[in-house]
């Protein structure tokens, strides 16, 4: 599972890796769930938070959005670990309103330990929520928009370089490597320092998904919210972006496709970068 984890995140820190490796701090909440055959019996959801379930549900708060979590490090996890778990029900806010709907926030607690000792804690914080009523003519002329990303001290210049139609990746002042999405720190020798290189904008799909559901009319071409396609494009400088491919069908969309870089104007405040494909291709 960790070497799952860090091929996904392109994480290579070598203190991941070998006999004596530890876990990805990040990887806690792994640790903690069930897998396709669910936990085993005893061991997974309580009663207490079916029924809190059901009596938001029945208070019409039916719909639900998870909004952030928060996670607690205090002892590094290593292969062998026995990990258990305790799950509480933290807090359930008083009603709020919100842009979409009414309902409560619910937080979650769940401390992990490994070998009885406390490793970490993981909350978890969603909105049960009963939807708002939307004017159907508002929302007619209203276009959809895309979810505004999030920018942070981290991310801040990759943005910047967005806005000037540059694709900038970060490069590591101590050892050189490269690094997308952009991150704090170097996850191959830890250094600190950094500088940006410019790249090229050539590059291949490396992997992708159609997706089909939920519509979002704000990612489909049509406009009618239906399937498209997402897709890991791996530029030619060795980094890896997730992306829309443009210019072809979502079903002409396959793994080692080339395409290159544009700037999509999604709306008025908001440009995006995407790659186009060409059918030929």
């Amino acid at each position: 599972m960790i070497r799952h984890w860090c091929e996904a995140m392109g994480d290579t820190s070598p203190a991941y890796r070998g006999p004596a490796a530890t876990a990805p701090p990040t990887m806690l909440q792994a640790w903690t769930m069930g897998g396709l055959s669910g936990h085993p019996a005893g061991t997974g959801r309580s009663a207490a938070y079916d029924e809190m379930f059901a009596l938001l549900d029945g208070a019409g708060c039916t719909s639900v959005v998870a909004t952030d979590c928060e996670q607690e490090y205090l002892r590094p996890l290593r292969t062998g670990d026995r990990i258990t778990f305790d799950t509480v029900i933290e807090s359930v806010s008083p009603r709020k309103t919100t842009a979409l709907g009414t309902g409560y926030f619910v937080t979650t607690r769940t401390d992990v330990h490994a070998e009885g000792e406390l490793a970490g804690t993981h909350r978890f914080r969603i909105l049960k929520y009963r939807p708002a009523r939307r004017n159907n003519e508002d929302a007619e002329r209203k276009a959809p928009a895309r979810p505004r990303p999030v920018v942070n001290r981290d991310n801040v210049g990759f943005w910047a370089g967005v806005a000037e139609h540059r694709l900038l990746i970060q490069r590591c002042i101590d050892c050189a490597s490269l690094r997308f999405p952009w991150l704090p720190g170097c996850n191959t020798c830890g250094g600190a320092e950094w500088d940006t290189v410019e790249a090229s904008g050539e590059g291949t799909v490396f992997s992708h998904v159609v997706m089909h559901h939920p519509p979002f009319p704000a990612f489909a071409p049509d406009g009618d919210g239906g399937p498209y396609a997402v897709a890991l494009v791996e530029l030619a400088e060795g980094v890896r972006i997730v992306s829309n491919v443009i210019g072809v069908p979502y079903d002409r969309v396959r793994v080692g496709m080339p395409v290159h870089l544009e700037f999509l104007v999604a709306d008025p405040e908001l440009e995006l970068p995407v790659f186009r494909a060409s059918e030929s291709g």
